[in-house]
Formats: structure tokens, C-alpha cells, sequence
């Protein structure tokens, strides 16, 4: 059987990806690199390793308000999806990770402190891995807004932090997925560091009234193109 070739790698369009330094953005000031980048080549460990499957996924991953005791306060959401690449092919057993606030806008993290309540019954972590045809989808409470300290009464738009893994760790993305018409948006540096602003819409996921489950959550659909024209902005540019 003959493999099908890759298809060529598609630069995304200049304005895809944000700066590593961004002027609006304050911390970047602070850990953007100062000097130019060094190439360090892959070597045998980090391109077969750690092993990044199913094999790292627990029960309850999938379902972020089934992890603890009881039942997390908040809007139960289902965010779901397909990971593809620059042609549209679904790209299969792919980890995919999230972590988010809960619906005070509060981090279960040791130094979020802001007088917002915690969730006992929420820690706001989970992870899959994408099937046969690239789908993903995880079960949530829809996550607050929250100040930080970037300029004066500064929010973050509500956002759900994702992470995905090609076949060994030097493959990691991380981005970010916002909510339809969210009034914070023209006011975040960190949406806004994105240049493009049709890259910056395919951040924000859709309403999915089909995939809702009646009487019980609402839904929201979101798509991970990894490369090509239509690639979703990622933290870092990716060039290879």
C-alpha cells in the first residue's frame, strides 16, 4: 500500500499569529526574547517522546463538571470541535488540553486571589483525544470574566485556554477559545494582539443549537485549523 504524500507546508497569511512582543500587552515586555532565535535541532528524544495518547486519559477528563463530588456552579456548556489541517482533513489522535476559570472568574490556582469564590467541585482541567475524524468535545461550565492587572479596570473576555499535541512535546500549540459577542473584546491586548481581524474571528466559537442537550447545557462549537490560510492564531508562529 502506497502512503499518500503530505501535502506542502502553507505559511498562514502575515498577521496570523501575535507578536512575541506586544506594547498593549504589558508582561510581554518582560519575557519576549531580546536577541535573535536559536535553531536547535531535534534530536531522537524529542521526537518520539513523551507518548501524548489515550493512554494519559482519565475517566472523567472529558467532562470537567463530573470530576469532583458534586456539581459545579454555573452554566453547563459542551464545547466541541474538529482539530484539521490546511486542506480540511481531520487530524486523528491528537491530545487535546484545556484549563479554565470557573464561573466566578476565578483559577483554581495558588496565585489567583482576587475576591472571587472558588468551586469546590471544580478544577477546571480536562483533556481528550481527537478520534477518527478529528472530533473533540469536552463538558464544562461556561467561565467568568476576571480582572487583571495589564492597565486600568482591565478584563479578560470569558475564555477557555486549549493546548493540543502533535506526536511528541516539541509539537505543543496553545491558544485560546472566546464566546460570541463578549463586550470585553475591544478592550483585551491579548485578543487584540492578533493583527488580522478575520484571524482574531476565528478565535471566537458559534452558538451550536444542535448539539445542545435539552433541558440540560448549551453548546459551542469551535474548530482547530492547524495550518494554511485559515489557520487559527496560536501563542507562538510556528514556521515549520
Amino acid at each position: 500500500m502506497t502512503r499518500a504524500r503530505p501535502a506542502p507546508f502553507t505559511p498562514p497569511p502575515d498577521g496570523t499569529h501575535p507578536p512575541l512582543d506586544y506594547a498593549a500587552y504589558r508582561s510581554t515586555g518582560l519575557r519576549a526574547p531580546s536577541q535573535p532565535p536559536i535553531v536547535l535541532p531535534h534530536r531522537l528524544t524529542e521526537v518520539t517522546g513523551p507518548l501524548l495518547g489515550a493512554e494519559r486519559i482519565g475517566p472523567s477528563d472529558h467532562d470537567l463538571t463530573a470530576q469532583h463530588a458534586g456539581e459545579p456552579i454555573g452554566q453547563r456548556i459542551i464545547v466541541s470541535g474538529r482539530v484539521l489541517d490546511s486542506d480540511g482533513r481531520p487530524v486523528p489522535d491528537t491530545l487535546v488540553e484545556v484549563w479554565q476559570a470557573n464561573a466566578a472568574g476565578r483559577y483554581a490556582h495558588a496565585r489567583d486571589n482576587w475576591p472571587a469564590p472558588l468551586d469546590p467541585n471544580f478544577t477546571g482541567g480536562g483533556r481528550v483525544v481527537t478520534d477518527s475524524s478529528g472530533n473533540y468535545s469536552f463538558t464544562t461550565i461556561r467561565p467568568g470574566a476576571y480582572p487583571w492587572g495589564n492597565h486600568h479596570n482591565a478584563w479578560r473576555p470569558a475564555h477557555i485556554h486549549f493546548s493540543l499535541f502533535g506526536t511528541a512535546f516539541t509539537q505543543r500549540l496553545v491558544t485560546q477559545m472566546y464566546f460570541p459577542d463578549d463586550p470585553l473584546f475591544d478592550q483585551d491586548p491579548i485578543f487584540n494582539s492578533v493583527p488580522d481581524p478575520k484571524a482574531r474571528e476565528r478565535m471566537i466559537s458559534r452558538f451550536d443549537l444542535d448539539a445542545t442537550r435539552a433541558e440540560w447545557a448549551l453548546a459551542f462549537r469551535w474548530d482547530i485549523v492547524l495550518r494554511g490560510r485559515e489557520q487559527t492564531p496560536f501563542e507562538e508562529p510556528h514556521d515549520d
